[in-house]
């Protein structure tokens, strides 16, 4: 007999996907787990070394889409169900927030979300005995779906209370509703080039943006778009690429980047002709760091310490960069699941920490240096606050304002006091996925 015979079936196109989405989203609503720590280095999905490359962006997708709509799809659901989602089986709470996910706001037919969900619930012993109520949720959520959006649209359901109420006292109702509208859409992938942006973005069929950034929405592995393997660009949000600018001219200047990992900022300190320390408290994370300063071919000095407890050099530095660790509610654009990891209380945590590192740094910086002190958290404890508190204990420190013309003339991302603030909201554009830009904080200071 031919052995074809006894082969196994093969699976279904693009159940896998949605096997390892719905894992993924269970990781991070289940089990608290991030989605880094999910996609990537030892803790990664086991199936994602198997999953091709488009059905790895489809994946990508899936969570991305149920994250960022959460508090939507909990609202459209919760009209379809007589008695709630099922609490006693995951896999069925998750295929149901993936079908309708689908079904709502991706381009995958009505048909092929409904049954590729309930083929995952089929498959979990727990879940599937509610395969039929999986497909007859689904399928009235293809007729009535998009009239349950439209009733709550306005309502910013789509983030934590507690993180609504608190940007809207912070920034005004107003703003706060914009914000929550840009973080809703899918971002763009912006990338800081070492030279000759405009032609990068050509060829990457993108955009310059007024900070100097290539915005782009190419999909797929940025391993294989065209520059990547040349070391000519790297990823990093527009607002990001901006507070290693506020040092002005660096050349030959010695600059320490504490919590320096991934890089992008040292990378840019060192583009710029810095002499670049770069020190973090992750093996790994400095790893990481490092690989991509080779691919740059790019050099700086490489620490793995706690940058709060680090001895430094005994004549200190010209300038300190410090991308402080923070609750991060400004990436939510692309990392939704910061919405739903973080709690109000880890606030108080993080500006502890934050004020241990600023101490630091005053310590390690020459008289007449330059602190560059950025969070990307929308969380004015984190930034204002931890600011004007650093002041007030450090009268050797002074603040020098950033004026627009070293943000490209973009005076609505400067504060009253000089500093560096950028929401969710910034730069509009008329394709929502080619605008906007991370919530991030920065300030300039200098000792005396």
């Amino acid at each position: 007999m031919p052995s074809q015979r006894f082969a196994p079936p093969s699976e279904v196109p693009g159940l896998a996907a949605r096997r390892i989405a719905a894992d993924i989203v269970d990781g991070v609503l289940q089990k608290h787990r991030t989605l880094d720590e999910q996609l990537d280095g030892s803790g990664a999905h086991p199936g994602l070394k198997t999953l091709p490359d488009r059905d790895r962006a489809l994946m990508r997708r899936l969570v991305a889409t149920v994250l960022r709509r959460l508090g939507t799809l909990g609202h459209v659901l919760s009209r379809l169900l007589d008695k709630g989602i099922p609490s006693d089986a995951p896999r069925a709470q998750s295929a149901l927030l993936i079908g309708a996910a689908q079904i709502l706001w991706m381009d995958v037919p009505d048909h092929a979300a409904v049954d590729l969900s309930v083929r995952l619930v089929q498959s979990d012993r727990r879940a599937a005995r509610y395969a039929g109520l999986v497909n007859a949720v689904l399928r009235r959520c293809a007729r009535e779906g998009k009239a349950l959006v439209d009733e709550v649209a306005a309502q910013s359901l789509d983030l934590p209370p507690w993180m609504v109420a608190r940007w809207s006292a912070h920034y005004g109702e107003t703003v706060a509703r914009d914000m929550a509208l840009a973080l809703s859409h899918d971002p763009s992938l912006d990338l800081t080039v070492k030279s000759d942006a405009p032609q990068w973005a050509s060829r990457l069929h993108g955009e310059v943006l007024p900070t100097g950034s290539v915005r782009t929405v190419l999909h797929g592995a940025v391993t294989m778009l065209p520059g990547f393997a040349e070391g000519q660009w790297w990823v990093q949000d527009a607002a990001a690429a901006l507070p290693a600018r506020l040092f002005g001219d660096i050349k030959g200047k010695s600059i320490a980047d504490l919590c320096a990992a991934p890089g992008g900022k040292t990378a840019q300190l060192a583009q710029a002709g810095a002499h670049v320390t770069a020190i973090d408290r992750s093996p790994a994370r400095v790893a990481r760091l490092r690989e991509n300063l080779t691919r740059l071919s790019l050099q700086a000095e490489t620490v793995v310490a706690d940058a709060a407890e680090w001895a430094g050099p005994a004549d200190g530095f010209d300038g300190i960069l410090i991308d402080a660790p923070c609750t991060s509610t400004g990436t939510i654009r692309r990392h939704p699941d910061v919405s739903w990891l973080r709690q109000e209380s880890d606030i108080a945590a993080m500006t502890a920490l934050q004020r241990r590192l600023l101490q630091k740094s005053v310590s390690l910086l020459k008289p007449g240096g330059t602190l560059v002190y950025c969070t990307c958290s929308l969380e004015p404890e984190e930034g204002e606050h931890a600011v004007a508190a650093l002041l007030t204990a450090e009268p050797g420190l002074r603040r020098v304002p950033i004026d627009a013309s070293e943000v490209s003339g973009l005076s609505e991302i400067i504060t009253a006091e000089g500093d560096l603030r950028t929401l969710p909201s910034h730069l509009p554009n008329a394709d929502p996925k080619l605008g906007g830009l991370d919530g991030f904080f920065a300030a300039r200071l200098v000792k005396s």
